[in-house]
This record gives C-alpha cells, structure tokens and sequence, in this order.
C-alpha cells in the first residue's frame, strides 16, 4: 500500500457498534483494524449512513476514483486507488467514552481557538499564555471557568487584577466545552463534515416521542 506520510497520519472518527463516537485514530490504525475484520466503513452521503466491510469499500473505491477523484484522500496500492474513509464502526466494541474533556494547555488554547480572551485576536500559541481571571493571590482557582487564553500585552496590562479591576472585558465568558475543542476544530475542514452527525451524543440518546 503506497501514500504519502501525511495521508497515513489524517484523522477517522472510531465510532462503537451503538454508533457512539468513542475517539479519533490514525488513517494507519483505522486500515488496521478493517483488515482485521474489526471494523467497517461508515460513508454519509445525502445524510444516508452506508457500511462497508474492507473488501466492498474497494469496490466502491474504484467508482468513486472513475467519478469522483478530488471529494477524497487516497491510498495507491499495485492493482487499486482504495479511498480514505472518514468514520470506521467497531463491530464488537459497544462500551461509550468518557464524557469530561481533559483540563490541559492544549484543549484551552483549541476552546478559545487561539485568541486573546481580552482583546479578540489570533496569534500563535509561542505569543499566547494563560490568565487565571481571578488571580491565584485572589483566590483564584485553576478550572475551565477561570483560566483563558491571553496575549503577553494584555496579561502585562491586567496584571495581578481581575477584569473588572483593569477596566477589560473577557471577549467570551470562559465554559468547560462539552466535547474535545480539538474536535470542533477539525469540522471546520471540509474533508470532516461528515463527523458532525456523530458528535453530539444527544443526538442519539434522548428519547423520541
């Protein structure tokens, strides 16, 4: 199987068998698994959800590489183009994540999509540090309700003071995100629409009437 590094390395939603999602893997981990009869292909087209086992994807692959050649990734073997699912199912896995999104750098700075909290604009993460809104000398405590991105020249102008001591405004009052914000991040990009279906539990879960 032949594809460029980067193919190999793209993002696939793993959903259960109940069609809860349950995490994101390599393109590499979700081919694994299809080859090993542990997974399937789900492909959403026209809000229609379609499976596949490995086999028959390739089947389809060859269709969608005569007619469709730029709506996906490729992977190139000898003989075929084999397209880059999207959203593979577990067949035998029925177990549902853990809901809390971890408390770290990195989903902070994907929650408040790299902005000063303060000020509003972007910069890169080398520019940006982390304010606690109520100063740890105030009592103040490390929580997604606390602690926001801040560019060096507004964290410098609020000092050890709260907001509405400095005379400056939170741009977006500060929230635990309900799922990964990294997540959220990539559904900005075309290729991971299809996602969108999937991520919000709720979806699958209240109770129709």
């Amino acid at each position: 199987m032949i594809a460029q590094p980067s193919v190999l390395n793209n993002n696939v939603l793993v959903l259960n068998k109940h069609y809860a999602a349950v995490r994101v893997v390599s393109v590499r981990r979700a081919f694994l698994l299809l080859f090993r009869q542990m997974a399937e292909v789900v492909h959403v087209e026209k809000d229609e959800f379609l499976s596949y086992d490995l086999e028959s994807w390739c089947d389809v692959s060859e269709l969608k590489w005569r007619f469709e050649p730029d709506g996906h990734d490729w992977l190139r073997t000898v003989q075929l183009e084999i397209a880059v699912p999207r959203i593979i199912r577990l067949l035998f896995y029925d177990r549902l994540p853990r809901q809390q999104v971890k408390f770290n750098r990195r989903n902070i700075f994907a929650r408040d999509q790299s902005r000063c909290q303060y000020c509003g604009k972007r910069f890169s993460t080398t520019e940006l540090s982390l304010d606690h809104v109520v100063p740890r000398s105030r009592g103040g405590t490390s929580t997604w309700e606390n602690v926001v991105c801040c560019c060096i020249q507004c964290n410098v102008r609020k000092g050890g003071r709260t907001p509405q001591e400095a005379h400056m405004k939170l741009t977006t009052p500060p929230k635990q995100p309900r799922r990964s914000p990294v997540l959220r991040i990539k559904l900005s990009e075309g290729r991971y629409a299809s996602w969108k279906h999937f991520l919000d539990h709720a979806y699958w879960n209240v109770e129709l009437k």
